[in-house]
């Protein structure tokens, strides 16, 4: 290696040092902020090395642990069960769009771009799934609106299928007597983990970051998942501090470590999602960068 690709990998690799510090310092400060006396915080700002640390916050979400404890089950089994039928969705969509032999290829593919670009709107979309499909306060509204297929996900999975499989493959499969179904299962996706464990990963976070389909059809809350558990904490919270409910109000208003709450709560929502994410990332680089190679 030259000297002068040395000095330039040496620069690389401090700028990537430095993006990636810049990145963290935002999330340890919310750790640490989570950790921190609601009145330090009020007296002397937020601050990485705070004057006094307290458990406040993470007490009164303890306070609330069955609710949580139950919404994390609503939460893992809308993310795996929503995960897992989104993939098979997908991968089944986009392998046919990926096959060049296949009639209306295109007009299909087309379709699933549309849906890129428009939608049918929040009403009109809130009736179908209600007076239709009936999924109101069922643990489908969780699922199925706006999560279990995305067109860019089809798109990408398409492309990866385009580009990383070969064709001499499958024509092997089909001489030796393969159905198409049984080349798919058994050839294609075993050769598809880098886009599969990305298009996962996506789904996944999407899923467990979801608030918006629990705050639109959903009104029992026993069906809250995690983020609509923590999305009602704050707006409570909000609503005490805004309201003039009187004196005992105000009393526990002031007892309450509101600033540092909202730190913890989104720790509690953020800390699965770190510690899934090292077993996806060896397929993340390559199958989100194959995927992306236009077709």
């Amino acid at each position: 290696m030259t000297h002068e690709n040395k000095i330039w990998q040496w620069s690389a690799n401090l700028f990537m040092m430095a993006v990636s510090i810049a990145c963290l310092l935002p999330f340890a400060l919310l750790v640490i902020s989570s950790f921190t006396d609601e009145q330090a915080i009020i007296s002397n700002g937020y601050s990485f090395f705070p004057e006094q640390f307290s458990l406040t916050a993470y007490r009164y979400l303890l306070d609330q642990s069955q609710e949580l404890l139950r919404a994390y089950g609503i939460t893992i089994l809308v993310t795996v069960l929503g995960t897992s039928v989104s993939l098979v969705i997908t991968s089944m969509l986009a392998y046919p769009l990926s096959r060049r032999d296949i009639p209306l290829r295109n007009p299909l593919a087309f379709f699933v771009f549309f849906t890129m670009l428009f939608n049918g709107g929040l009403v009109p979309t809130y009736l179908i799934y209600t007076q239709y499909l009936d999924i109101k306060n069922t643990i489908w509204a969780l699922i199925i609106p706006g999560l279990l297929m995305n067109g860019f996900n089809v798109m990408l999975m398409r492309t990866f299928f385009i580009t990383s499989i070969p064709v001499p493959i499958l024509e092997s499969a089909y001489i030796d007597g393969a159905t198409e179904f049984r080349t798919f299962r058994s050839i294609v996706l075993p050769l598809s983990l880098p886009i599969l464990a990305t298009i996962g990963l996506f789904q996944t976070i999407g899923y467990w970051n979801d608030w918006f389909n629990g705050l639109v059809y959903l009104t029992d809350p026993k069906l809250f998942s995690i983020q609509n558990i923590l999305n009602r904490i704050l707006t409570d919270i909000q609503f005490l501090s805004n309201s003039g409910l009187g004196s005992n109000a105000s009393q526990s208003m002031a007892k309450m470590p509101s600033g540092t709450v909202r730190m913890a709560i989104a720790v509690v929502g953020v800390i699965p999602i770190l510690v899934a994410y090292p077993f996806f990332q060896k397929y993340f680089v390559k199958g989100i960068t194959i995927g992306a190679v236009k077709g």
